[in-house]
């Protein structure tokens, strides 16, 4: 068995335990850094709108041999109130993104790029696009996310409970704010491309959310009727529970995204690719970070303010001070400080599951009785 997989199976067991849950003040103060900083840099530098939400002209310019700083070099010469964007498409061809603003005619830069790159005007494809074709796309992107939102809250509510909605969607806004936040802090351009990654990262924040929840919910079947463990707890050995598999998932995501963005995009020029694989790859990590960090320590603050719930934590308490009044009686050591007695690691279940709680015997081995 791998190292990863033998973790995984000690996680699942709850001879390990990593507390993300206890530490949540520590996950929010990081988690309002980088929303501060997105929050900046969308105020101080803004989104940089492609073309299609613009306006403007495109020119694709074939020629042998030419390349991005030679069309860049004749583009940033003859016009004057815009900044062109230059892109490769292919190995002879690139297009010159020229903004509406820009005071001279199509036919007039058509000309004047054809002088300045050796190449005949009529060989020189310019394309007028409008900015309402953009204007329609986000209007309809706005309506589709809200449709989600909606939906989402629904089913999450209806399958679980509102507390694990709410949890849900405070996740999916802190990812999509701190994506948002990155496009305007790198400068890169927004297009239809980018729009469709914001969305795609909805669905998977989301399906990462929902499988940590259900593993909680299972976690936290007859909780009430035991006295070993708190919410928090429990839903802290859930994310432990799905914690490799949530570290496999994502970085069997990220490798394809990140060949897209640093490969294509970076080494190879392709720019056009950055549109959607940097919202992906920004997406993607936001997405399992917030799972674990944000979603689940939400819930289960949440959660512990309900009236059974503090009680259960009183129990709890109780519990493990008597267990500790007993053992220093007996002149042994405190349970939990050998890696014994009840407490000593966070067990693969509780009252009503199906999975076996870890006992005294055995050192965190199942005990092979159920509850």
């Amino acid at each position: 068995m791998s190292k990863l997989g033998s973790l995984g199976h000690r996680l699942y067991q709850g001879e390990v335990s990593f507390d993300f849950v206890g530490r949540r003040k520590l996950w929010y103060s990081l988690s309002a850094l980088i929303l501060l900083a997105a929050l900046v840099g969308l105020g101080v530098n803004g989104l940089k709108l492609g073309i299609e939400f613009t306006g403007g002209s495109v020119y694709t310019v074939t020629k042998p041999g030419i390349t991005t700083t030679e069309a860049r070099t004749a583009a940033d010469r003859i016009v004057e109130h815009s900044n062109p964007i230059v892109q490769t498409v292919g190995s002879d061809k690139v297009t010159i993104q020229i903004s509406k603003d820009e005071t001279k005619t199509t036919a007039q830069v058509t000309d004047e790029l054809s002088k300045d790159l050796g190449v005949k005007a009529d060989t020189i494809n310019a394309d007028l696009i409008g900015p309402s074709w953009g204007k329609e796309i986000s209007k309809q992107a706005l309506t589709g996310l809200i449709i989600f939102m909606i939906l989402v809250t629904a089913y999450l509510a209806i399958a679980f409970e509102w507390r694990m909605a709410v949890s849900a969607l405070v996740a999916l806004l802190h990812d999509l704010v701190i994506t948002v936040g990155v496009y305007a802090l790198v400068g890169f351009e927004v297009t239809p491309g980018t729009v469709i990654g914001f969305l795609t990262i909805l669905g998977y924040s989301l399906y990462d959310t929902v499988v940590v929840f259900d593993t909680v919910k299972e976690n936290a079947r007859g909780l009430t009727k035991q006295n070993r463990l708190t919410y928090s707890e429990a839903a802290n050995h859930a994310l432990n529970q799905t914690l490799v598999r949530s570290i496999n998932t994502t970085v069997l995501a990220l490798l394809p995204v990140a060949a897209l963005l640093f490969i294509g995009g970076g080494i190879l020029g392709a720019g056009t690719l950055n549109d959607i694989s940097l919202a992906l790859f920004i997406g993607l990590a936001a997405g399992a970070y917030s799972s674990i960090c944000v979603a689940t320590p939400l819930l289960a603050q949440l959660k512990e303010e309900q009236p059974e719930m503090k009680a259960l934590a009183r129990r709890v308490a109780q519990r493990r001070a008597a267990d500790a009044k007993a053992a220093a009686e007996k002149g042994g050591p405190t349970p939990g400080e050998d890696g014994e007695g009840p407490e000593d690691a966070v067990p693969a279940g509780v009252v009503g599951q199906r999975n076996q709680p870890v006992g005294r015997r055995g050192r965190g081995r199942p005990s092979g009785k159920r509850n």
